[in-house]
């Protein structure tokens, strides 16, 4: 039995979308779509509103079959070590969604997908994304349906974004995707486009892709469907 491949990437903006682009171009060779993790603020003053390259790029690999997600709105204004929704309360959490919510909207990149910084949302965090539109969630355990309340469970296997990128780590993920993808299962790898520029990072991402694409496993991305006879939304 064949399981699903999910790959995404996080961290995009000006001065990593080179990088990303050509990582991208490697998966289109493979088939593989990819899941694009979009924040509208990170660190060092970035705003993807004032970055229309950037806008224009995720707009055609979205209309190539590229998923758009969600991916916090002020990654860079939260504390050291901890994660922007992993401890929000349910208030404070909607207006940071609404937030984002309005500036994807204002750049043609709306979306009902959303994956928390390193994976990690509270339950206030949890409640809050259906009061702002959204309809599904991937976090460090699985992808959840959020109108339908279930789960699909699925560990991540990721370099950065608050996963490890030693190269024993690098190591351990490629031989762990291995595994998931030989067992016929949804096998979800990550990695952060500043790490996409590392030599060692960037060749174990491709090769815990093809090891997956070896085993038969069917390349897809973060989606929500109404019913299996609907369009899925992104």
């Amino acid at each position: 039995m064949s399981g699903q491949l999910i790959v995404s990437v996080s961290g995009i903006r000006d001065a990593t979308r080179d990088v990303i682009d050509s990582f991208a171009r490697e998966m289109d060779a493979r088939g593989v779509a990819l899941s694009l993790f979009v924040a509208p603020r990170l660190k060092d003053h970035y705003r993807l509103i004032n970055d229309p390259e950037t806008q224009e790029w995720l707009l055609e690999r979205r209309e190539g079959g590229d998923a758009i997600v969600l991916h916090g709105y002020d990654q860079a204004a939260t504390k050291r070590r901890r994660a922007e929704f992993a401890a929000l309360p349910e208030h404070e959490a909607r207006l940071r969604l609404l937030a984002a919510d309005r500036v994807l909207e204002e750049t043609g990149l709306r979306t009902r997908l959303f994956a928390p910084p390193r994976w990690l949302a509270s339950p206030g965090a949890v409640a809050a994304l259906p009061q702002a539109g959204f309809r599904l969630m991937a976090d460090i355990a699985g992808i959840r349906d959020l109108e339908r309340d279930t789960v699909v469970k699925s560990r991540v296997y990721g370099i950065g974004d608050g996963a490890k990128t030693e190269p024993w780590w690098c190591r351990a993920m490629v031989i762990g995707a291995g595994r998931v993808a030989r067992r016929g299962e949804l096998l979800r790898v990550a990695i952060s486009g500043a790490h996409l520029a590392k030599p060692g990072p960037r060749q174990a991402m491709l090769d815990a892709v093809d090891i997956a694409l070896h085993h038969g496993a069917e390349p897809s991305v973060y989606r929500w469907q109404r019913t299996v006879f609907d369009r899925s939304v992104a």
